[in-house]
C-alpha cells in the first residue's frame, strides 16, 4: 500500500507530527524535505532505505534523517508509526547523516506527549518547553548498528537481491563470483570500497537485520537462526549480541 505523504511548504511550528498505522507492506515514493524527520515505530518494524544504506529501526529505536535526504520508509509488516517533522535549526547537535537513534524511556514518552499536541502548538508555553526537552534528550540518544550500507555495483546488487529472497544462502564470494561475472578478488575489493565491510561481515548484518521482523512476529529464536543461515540459536544469539550489544530476547523484550 502505497503511503501519500503530506505536501508541506514549511512547518507550522518546530515541530510536526504525524500518527498511522500502517499495513503490512506499506511504503512511500522516493522523496526528501528541508526539515528532519524522526521516525519512531511504537510496534512492528519500521525501515528506512536511503542512498547510504538500509535503516531498521525495531523497538526502542528510531530512524534519523537530515534534511534534503532522500529516503524511502518501508514496513513488512503491522506497524504502528510516529513521524516528527523537526526544524533544521533546533536540531544541529544531531548526526548530520542519516542514522537509528536508540530511544531511551524518557524520549519515547516524550514522543508519546508531543504526538498529542495541536499542530499549532503553543511556543511560548508548557506545550513549548515540552518540545524544547525533547530535542535536548534527542541530542544525547546514542548510535546503533541497525544499518546495512548499500553496494552500487550491479553486480553486488545482483548479491544482495539474492540475499535478501534467501538470507540463508550459504555460497562463497568465490561462488558468487562464478554466476557474476568477476573474479573473487574483484568482488571482494568492491565490497570493501562500495559498504567500507568484508563480505562475510555485511552477509551476516543483512542477516541479522532480515531476522528482526520474524523475531517481532513472535518466531521461536531456533526457526529465525535456521532460516537465517546459522546452524544453532547459539551461533545466532551469539552474532546478534556481538553486532547490536543485547540478545534477541532483550530486544524484543522491548516491545
Amino acid at each position: 500500500m502505497k503511503r501519500i505523504v503530506p505536501t508541506l511548504e514549511r512547518l507550522p511550528r518546530p515541530l510536526f507530527s504525524r500518527s498511522e498505522s500502517l499495513a503490512a507492506g506499506s511504503w512511500t515514493e522516493e522523496h526528501s524535505h528541508p526539515w528532519c524527520q524522526l521516525s519512531y515505530a511504537i510496534s512492528g518494524i519500521l525501515g528506512v532505505r536511503t542512498p547510504g544504506g538500509d535503516h531498521v529501526a525495531p523497538p526502542r529505536y528510531a530512524v534519523w534523517i537530515p534534511p534534503n535526504v532522500s529516503h524511502e520508509v518501508v514496513n513488512r509488516g503491522q506497524t504502528e508509526m510516529r513521524s516528527l517533522y523537526l526544524s533544521h535549526e533546533a536540531t544541529l547537535a544531531l548526526p548530520r547523516e542519516c542514522t537509528v537513534l536508540e530511544i531511551t524511556p524518557l524520549v519515547r514518552e516524550l514522543i508519546r506527549k508531543v504526538s498529542e499536541l495541536p499542530v499549532e502548538y503553543d511556543e511560548a508555553g508548557a506545550e513549548g518547553r515540552l518540545v524544547g526537552v525533547l530535542f535536548d534528550e534527542l541530542a544525547g540518544l546514542r548510535q546503533a548498528a541497525f544499518v546495512l550500507p548499500l553496494p552500487k555495483d550491479r553486480r553486488l546488487l545482483g548479491i544482495y537481491a539474492a540475499l535478501q529472497d534467501k538470507p540463508a544462502d550459504a555460497r562463497t564470494l568465490a561462488q558468487w563470483a562464478e554466476s557474476a561475472g568477476a573474479s573473487e578478488r574483484t568482488l571482494a575489493r568492491l565490497f570493501q570500497q562500495d559498504t567500507g565491510m568484508r563480505f562475510g561481515d555485511w552477509r551476516q548484518r543483512l542477516r541479522l537485520l532480515m531476522s528482526l521482523d520474524a523475531l517481532e512476529t513472535g518466531e521461536s529464536v531456533i526457526q529465525v537462526a535456521l532460516t537465517h543461515g546459522y546452524e544453532s540459536p547459539s551461533a545466532f544469539i551469539v552474532a546478534f549480541r556481538n553486532v547490536f550489544g543485547c540478545t534477541p530476547g532483550e530486544l524484543m523484550a522491548e516491545r
